[in-house]
């Protein structure tokens, strides 16, 4: 007999499926897929941070070409979307937990 006292949450995940929407996962936040959620939003947000030193680099040197400025904007786009994936995931779960877990 399962856990009564088990807490079932719905997570966005930080990918989406082959054709652009949203995947969610059900479940207690401990298993495989969770692991493997949590592991993929990490690399995200040190992409992103790896991106924003990039990105401060290129703009300091004031010589850069339409090309690079393109490529920066496609990949900076490319990570503010998954960082922004991940913050409602992470707010989403955060709130379902109740406020008594959410600190200020």
């Amino acid at each position: 007999m399962p856990n009564a006292a088990a807490r079932v949450f719905v997570r966005l995940l930080p990918w989406t499926s082959p054709d652009g929407k949203p995947c969610f996962l059900a479940g207690d936040g401990t298993g495989y897929v969770s692991r493997i959620a949590d592991q993929v939003e990490e690399e995200q947000l040190s992409s992103a941070g790896d991106l924003i030193d990039e990105a401060r680099r290129v703009l300091a040197a004031l010589a850069w070409t339409p090309g690079e400025l393109h490529l920066l904007a496609v990949e900076l786009t490319a990570a503010l979307a998954d960082v922004r994936r991940v913050a409602k995931s992470r707010g989403g779960r955060l709130t379902a937990l109740g406020p008594a877990s959410v600190h200020t």
